[in-house]
């Protein structure tokens, strides 16, 4: 992807410059037309130059605190002692698909979606049973420091789809399988749309 804006900028060269050159064998004005398409052309180049270097910044790279300012992943939080159905309708309301069980301060498992269906309903449990009996268990955790790639590893290597956050055993927030791939491909998408707006534009 780092070499699109560049590809890009010489295709807008050639389409610009074509015109001007060609001016030059038929119109009287083909010096004014000739420094229009070189203005235009270092506009494209100097905008392409920009893009080009704003993609030097590989948002795998960043650590999860960034992604952490910009979404503030919300950790939903229920008490061991909370029953299944409870922490079903927390998830419902919250429109989140795993809450972390937080004892005190510390963090000692996660419930997802997936807990429900194949340690709850499939076994064919009470909804009032407590969710400390069916949660997963000290579950993998990751730092702020922690970079978007090792996450995007982590939930691939280990087949999970949510990773809490903690620092100095504190919860900070909930990442997902999904919040760590929109923060890769959002910025590829705002390249693309601003190219197109350059072309448009132009």
């Amino acid at each position: 992807m780092k070499k699109f804006p560049t590809q890009s900028a010489i295709a807008a060269c050639a389409l610009l410059i074509s015109p001007a050159v060609l001016a030059g064998h038929a119109d009287p004005a083909a010096p004014i037309n000739i420094l229009v398409g070189v203005g235009f052309v270092g506009l494209i180049l100097v905008v392409a130059a920009g893009v080009y270097f704003a993609r030097t910044r590989d948002p795998k790279a960043e650590p999860l605190a960034t992604v952490l300012q910009e979404q503030h992943p919300d950790p939903h939080a229920v008490g061991p002692q909370t029953s299944v159905q409870d922490c079903v309708r927390k998830m419902n309301d919250e429109k989140s698909g795993a809450v972390i069980i937080i004892d005190g301060e510390k963090l000692v498992g996660i419930f997802s979606e997936r807990d429900a269906l194949s340690r709850v309903l499939a076994a064919g449990l009470d909804p009032a049973t407590q969710v400390t009996e069916v949660m997963t268990k000290n579950p993998t955790v990751i730092t702020p420091e922690t970079k978007v790639e090792e996450a995007m590893q982590i939930v691939t290597e280990q087949h999970i789809r949510h990773l809490p956050i903690v620092q100095d055993g504190k919860v900070l927030g909930l990442v997902t399988s999904a919040d760590l791939t929109h923060w890769v491909v959002k910025d590829e998408a705002k390249e693309i749309q601003h190219l197109v707006d350059i072309v448009e534009g132009a």
